[in-house]
């Protein structure tokens, strides 16, 4: 049952309220000064205050003032029989939800009381929302690395800086650039993701600046780009090093225009956007090349971030192992899991070429695939064992993950795991992991078929 605050001084208005609220099925509670109206909410932590205007001793305008500045999430819908314009203007700029004109119209009342208490589900939702995606895109360590880049987000963030995120693969560069928006002025505008390595060059103008009705064959609509998307908010440029030096040349332009043209259109679109940009390639490298340009990368790494594999943070890997446990234990509805301590020491002593994204995949197939509540050693793929013997003190027995009695079992279930490793380094490209691994791309097919490998995309 909503509680449902009114303050008016006028008795009878409290009166005819409470009847219809309590019909409607509301638990209506009541004050007739500004200073009881503040009170009663301290007391009663209601879901919405009609207020009225002009009482005695401090009026409502100034009690909404004082009621927002202590609980600003409040729902606060005022009333008043000598409203104007000018008034109403104010009581929403101070915060008010809506502006109600006496004398009441009951059906006017409760469509209102509808509407704001609707609106304040879905605030809640969205803030819901919000803190769940926050822990779900939470940086995970506490190593010397990781500390240290904290402390460079800590200090970036609330400027206007534009960033330039390196890293291999898989090591979590999104999160630093979420991080980045989360913590920046702009936490409350769009965040837009914009991968340059996925989309073909004959799109990724239209992807980024828009185009107009009719620009190209199939643009039967308007459409807004990435750059007019995040309109005084972030512009996350993944994988930037893969973009053509033709965009290149346009996005240089925009950075230092800050204005465009949709493609097929010559209006000049003006916007205020941050962007983060994130590699995994040496970019003075591609410069050298002539790959990339210049004068855009310097234009980019004003503030440099480089975010370190995950082989070079190993105490970090027990709690992004945890952390990876619990969320797709949660995702899957499946009681929480734990890992062993042997398991726990070849997942340390293992390499992770994938990085981040590697480990997460693993536990992720671990939560489905193993009906047991701890993950045991026999429960890890064979190659991760023998690589973590390779890589490690040499106190972990090679192959001490392999349940095979037979050495063709073996064989087999560490070509397995071998094939799996190599895919996930390579983005599950069939066609370059064959060369990396020198064998005819028709013999890799067969294999991933025959060992039932589920291609991802």
């Amino acid at each position: 049952m909503k509680t449902i605050l009114i303050v008016d001084d006028e008795e009878s208005i409290r009166l005819s309220l409470e009847g219809v609220l309590e019909d409607e099925g509301f638990r209506p509670v009541f004050a007739a000064t500004g200073e009881g109206c503040l009170n009663m909410i301290r007391e009663e932590n209601p879901d919405l205050v009609l207020l009225d205007i002009w009482m005695p001793g401090i009026d409502g305008l100034e009690t909404l003032q004082r009621a927002k500045a202590t609980w600003p999430d409040l729902l606060i819908v005022m009333m008043s029989g000598h409203g104007t314009i000018e008034t109403a203007v104010k009581a929403l700029k101070l915060g008010a939800h809506d502006f109600i004109e006496k004398p009441l119209a009951l059906e006017k009342v409760l469509v209102c009381i509808q509407n704001a208490l609707r609106m304040g589900q879905l605030l809640e939702e969205n803030r819901s929302l919000k803190e769940r995606m926050a822990r779900d895109y939470q940086m995970i360590g506490d190593s010397a690395a990781i500390r240290t880049l904290k402390e460079q987000i800590e200090v970036a963030a609330p400027t206007n800086g534009w960033v330039l995120i390196s890293g291999e693969n898989g090591t979590g560069k999104e999160l630093v650039a979420r991080a980045i928006h989360t913590y920046s002025h702009r936490q409350d505008k769009p965040f837009i993701e914009v991968n340059c390595a996925a989309i073909p060059e004959d799109l990724i103008e239209s992807e980024l600046f828009g185009h107009e009705k009719g620009a190209f064959t199939g643009a039967t609509a308007q459409r807004k780009g990435k750059f007019d998307q995040a309109n005084e908010g972030t512009l996350f440029l993944d994988e930037i090093g893969d973009m053509s030096l033709k965009t290149q040349a346009k996005v240089l332009r925009i950075l230092q225009e800050r204005k465009f043209e949709r493609v097929g259109g010559n209006r000049t679109i003006e916007v205020d956007v941050r962007v983060i940009a994130a590699t995994n390639k040496e970019l003075d490298e591609e410069i050298r090349r002539g790959n990339f340009r210049e004068d855009l990368f310097y234009r980019l790494n004003v503030l440099p971030f480089h975010v370190p594999p995950l082989r070079e943070r190993r105490e970090d890997i027990p709690s992004l192992a945890k952390h990876f446990l619990h969320y797709f234990c949660r995702q899957e509805s499946r009681e929480v899991k734990s890992l062993s301590s042997g398991a726990l020491k070849i997942l340390q002593n293992y390499p992770w070429p994938g990085n981040v994204r590697e480990l997460k995949n693993l536990i992720e197939r671990l939560v489905i695939m193993v009906p047991d509540t701890v993950i045991r050693e026999d429960h890890l793929p064979a190659n991760l064992a023998f690589r973590s013997h390779q890589s490690g003190n040499g106190s972990t027995r090679p192959f001490a993950a392999l349940d095979a009695s037979k050495f063709r079992d073996a064989r087999e279930e560490f070509e397995k795991g071998f094939l799996l490793q190599k895919l996930e380094e390579n983005d599950w490209n069939i066609s370059r992991t064959a060369e990396l691994i020198e064998i005819e791309r028709s013999n890799l097919h067969r294999k991933i078929k025959s060992y039932g490998i589920e291609l991802k995309k």
